[in-house]
């Protein structure tokens, strides 16, 4: 198949060609209270030995999304592996998610699980809300790799910003399109370099987030107000004024990607220069699903440096 072309819904296999030992890994429930959100539950993944890593995901994908670096990691640390308020099996309340906001309630999750202060992974949303809440609270973390993240607004995010503030039923008909068929709808916007890695297994646990309580609503909101291009910006231009970002970064992006552009690692290279920016061929937005050892060799030697 040639890169990124879409197995047909219906002939894509009922388990993952690679395999892996998520539901092997130990579930935990975090409480905390939030600002925001109020008195919540946080569903955590714990896996591996040695000191703590956190892994965060992205927009409409949960914790289950690292599943294939599960154990090239957890050789090294103890991997705790947050599903993000409103995703997975988190709690899912009816308020707006903000960036500052939801990145908050990660690092409150952190000091729940007595991971303050560790090195973190960050795919795409979950990469951008590390580095928002490294620069409010610097110690969070000792460093980052962010992988494939948002941070800078594109023509893409200033029209769908557009179109929320203009439409007020957008919000709505994003809900009645997903409502139709959840599982298809993963299939359709999560997109692979090797689409082969799709299962039915990995719809079910994407799904899970969009058919629970309160799960489309609060998609519709990281869509609309996590992912805000006026909070991008704003963000933006925060790390242009900073001498050097709190704590060291590592940026790493594919090559090729339907989701993000990769010019906004280029970009965010150009805001920090101190950051190191690593590309991967062969790769996608999901590099740590669909190139999980390149990934792993690009993320894990700046990991473990002292």
């Amino acid at each position: 198949m040639k890169p990124f072309e879409q197995l047909p819904f219906t002939d894509v296999p009922a388990m993952p060609r690679l395999a892996h030992p998520y539901f092997e890994t130990e579930a935990r429930t975090v409480p905390i209270e939030a600002d925001q959100f109020g008195k919540v539950n946080v569903h955590v993944r714990v896996f591996g030995a040695g000191p703590p890593l956190l892994l965060l995901h992205g927009l409409m994908t949960s914790s289950y999304s690292f599943r294939n670096v599960l154990v090239p990691l957890g050789k090294h640390f103890t991997l705790h592996i947050p599903d993000l308020l409103g995703a997975g099996r988190s709690d899912k309340p009816r308020v707006r998610y903000t960036p500052d906001a939801l990145a908050a309630s990660v690092g409150l999750t952190m000091k729940a699980l007595g991971i303050w202060g560790a090195p973190a992974i960050g795919n795409s949303m979950g990469g951008y809300l590390l580095m928002r809440l490294a620069l409010r609270e610097p110690s969070a973390m000792s460093r980052l790799v962010n992988l494939h993240s948002p941070g800078v607004p594109t023509a893409r995010m200033h029209a769908l910003g557009a179109a929320f503030a203009v439409v007020p039923k957008v919000r709505p008909l994003i809900g009645a399109l997903v409502r139709r068929d959840p599982e298809r709808w993963v299939h359709k916007n999560v997109h692979y370099f090797d689409e082969t890695l799709k299962s039915r297994e990995e719809h079910r646990e994407y799904a899970r987030a969009l058919m629970a309580d309160g799960g489309l609503e609060a998609f519709a909101s990281m869509l609309g107000d996590t992912l805000d291009a006026g909070e991008m910006a704003t963000f933006a231009a925060e790390l242009r004024d900073l001498p050097t970002f709190p704590i060291p970064l590592r940026l790493i992006y594919a090559r090729k990607d339907k989701m993000v552009p990769p010019i906004v690692g280029t970009r965010l290279k150009e805001l920090l220069p101190d950051a190191e920016l690593v590309w991967l061929d062969n790769a996608s937005h999901f590099a740590h699903v669909d190139a999980p050892e390149a990934f792993v060799l690009a993320a894990l030697p700046f990991l473990e440096r002292r």
